[in-house]
């Protein structure tokens, strides 16, 4: 006798060891607890990857695994299917021909579902196994939500009451469908998902690498639901749709938890959400893995680890400043330093270190906050970013009596920070008895070390980026190409193209003297500073990157 569909799923889940017998029978009873379906369980509670039970299944069932570019745009042979029962059967057709049905399914070792198929449609059924997230996203892309498959009208949505909005965002389609966002943007290693609306759908992009990728777009009458369903998970109003918001919420991924921060904003066709993933687990604070090499790292970590003074992060929003002053504060925290951090927002928390959001509204400011951290006798303290002279006179007035600031400014390179604080109304004096040390960065895009290729660039080429390359200094350098483990880009992570200025006798002189930017980094380079361009062209012949990326990012320095 054949065994039933989910004790043929439970004994190929303990037969290839997938979970542990003993944990095995908690997730038995949390099913039996809420009626969920095995599979649901199993990766709900992060006990088993959709990715690993999907792969599972297709080499028991001997079936390939489709990917969410195999779901089709439009539905398939929607005279013959009903959307309810594609949704009780866990299945979404594919492509169908005049003998053929092409069907996504969950789980095919449940023989009922192509049993159903094939007599309802009356062709053969070819089977790919489907991750769950997938296909119910492709469900609720394709056929809308369950309350619509009733025969609501979508529209109706947009004039609702805010009772309305919190049942649409309460539906089990929306929340499925945002949980698949949120998951497949993790996995896809992005660090931001930007929600869309356009005038007849929803475009979804992800930042991958620093660069935007549209993954997929979305039925148009799916605007109010999503954007509710968010705007509850980040306790934001959920009936203000006039004035952009910011908020915060926490979810599980694959049985790890991540923090993502959300801003919304209005637009013609509504509200417009960018969630910003915020994963510990994939943060780095390794200054090496960050980009850094011993001629920046050494002299930069003698500076931060002075007993007193401010080092100062700059570049672009987008830059990686606060990753690089949380790799700091990981380098300094130990259990005889005390650290307390302002910061707006806080996008990691760290553990041993005391971190303060700012509130404007309440006047818990840069500056103010600033002021009583020197009461908590503190040992180093980081200041989000210097805005303005008040937050800039408290930072130097605490280096001056003992405190080590770390803090970030907004500049193209390090010598512009010096003018940019004098600009601000700094003291020149104050500068050179309390500024330790800039560091400027910007991001480029590091290769793919599966698949880049070195090549010989011609000297008419070098030429072409950049006149004053020559292929006497470059004989090497190296392209992206694409495989699998980075997605066809080419690139997998970035890495920091950095520069250091570090005060000494020279820099002080020509700031006392209020000299130009371009006089600072002139005696900084003639006194071995090297430039954020010369150091992405160091990273571009060792193969870490492209020289298009470092030109992208250091043209304008």
């Amino acid at each position: 006798m054949s065994l039933h569909p989910e004790r043929r799923l439970e004994q190929l889940v303990l037969d290839r060891g997938l979970v542990a017998p003993e944990t095995f029978a908690r997730a038995r009873l949390v099913q039996e607890e809420t009626g969920e379906r095995l599979d649901s369980v199993l990766t709900r509670l992060g006990l088993v990857a959709e990715q690993t039970l999907a792969n599972t299944i297709a080499a028991e069932a001997g079936l390939s695994v489709a990917t969410p570019e195999d779901f089709p745009q439009e539905p398939v042979a929607v005279e013959l299917l009903a959307a309810r029962f594609l949704r009780d059967v866990k299945a979404v057709p594919l492509a169908a021909t005049d003998s053929e049905l092409r069907v996504a399914l969950v789980d095919p070792l449940d023989p009922y579902p192509i049993q159903a198929l094939g007599y309802a449609t009356e062709r053969k059924i070819s089977a790919l196994v489907a991750r769950a997230s997938d296909l119910e996203a492709a469900l609720d892309r394709l056929y809308g939500s369950e309350h619509e498959a009733d025969g609501e009208d979508p529209n109706a949505a947009d004039e609702a009451d805010v009772e309305r909005l919190k049942d649409l965002a309460s539906d089990a389609p929306v929340v499925r469908l945002v949980n698949s966002l949120i998951t497949r943007a993790s996995e896809s290693r992005a660090s931001d998902i930007h929600i869309e609306p356009t005038d007849d759908s929803i475009k979804v992009r992800f930042r991958v690498d620093g660069a935007l990728k549209e993954i997929e777009s979305l039925p148009a009458h799916l605007k109010s639901a999503l954007i509710s369903r968010i705007k509850v998970m980040s306790s934001l109003d959920i009936a203000e749709r006039r004035l952009p918001q910011d908020g915060r919420l926490r979810i599980a991924v694959r049985g790890h938890e991540i923090d993502l921060r959300v801003a919304t904003s209005p637009t013609i066709h509504g509200e417009t959400v960018v969630l910003r993933i915020l994963d510990r687990s994939k943060l780095s604070l390794d200054f090496r893995a960050l980009g850094f090499d011993d001629e920046v790292l050494d002299p930069y970590l003698n500076a931060i680890r002075q007993p007193h003074g401010i080092v100062l992060v700059t570049g672009p929003t987008g830059s990686g400043k606060t990753t690089t002053l949380y790799a700091s504060l990981a380098t300094l925290n130990s259990p005889d330093r005390k650290i307390l951090t302002i910061e707006d927002p806080i996008e990691y928390r760290l553990a041993g270190i005391n971190q303060t959001q700012v509130k404007p509204q309440i006047g818990l400011t840069f500056a103010a906050a600033l002021r009583s951290f020197l009461r908590q006798d503190p040992d180093v303290m980081m200041v989000g970013e210097i805005r303005d002279l008040e937050t800039a006179e408290v930072a130097v007035q605490s280096a001056l009596t003992g405190h080590t600031i770390l803090s970030t400014l907004h500049t193209n390179d390090a010598s512009s920070t010096v003018t940019r604080l004098l600009d601000m109304g700094v003291e020149p004096f104050l500068i050179t008895s309390t500024l330790n040390a800039v560091l400027a960065q910007r991001l480029v895009r590091r290769l793919c070390p599966h698949c880049r290729e070195d090549y010989e660039p011609s000297q008419a080429a070098l030429h072409a980026l950049m006149p004053e390359l020559t292929s006497r200094s470059i004989t090497r350098l190296y392209r992206p190409k694409g495989c699998e483990a980075c997605d066809g880009t080419g690139f997998r992570g970035r890495l920091a193209a950095t520069e250091l200025l570090v005060m000494n006798d020279e820099i002080a002189r020509l700031v006392l003297a209020r000299s130009e930017a371009r006089e600072i980094q002139r005696a900084a380079a003639g006194q071995s500073m090297r430039t954020m361009f010369a150091d992405g062209l160091a990273k571009a012949q060792a193969g870490l990157t492209t020289i298009e990326e470092v030109l992208r990012a250091t043209r304008e320095v």
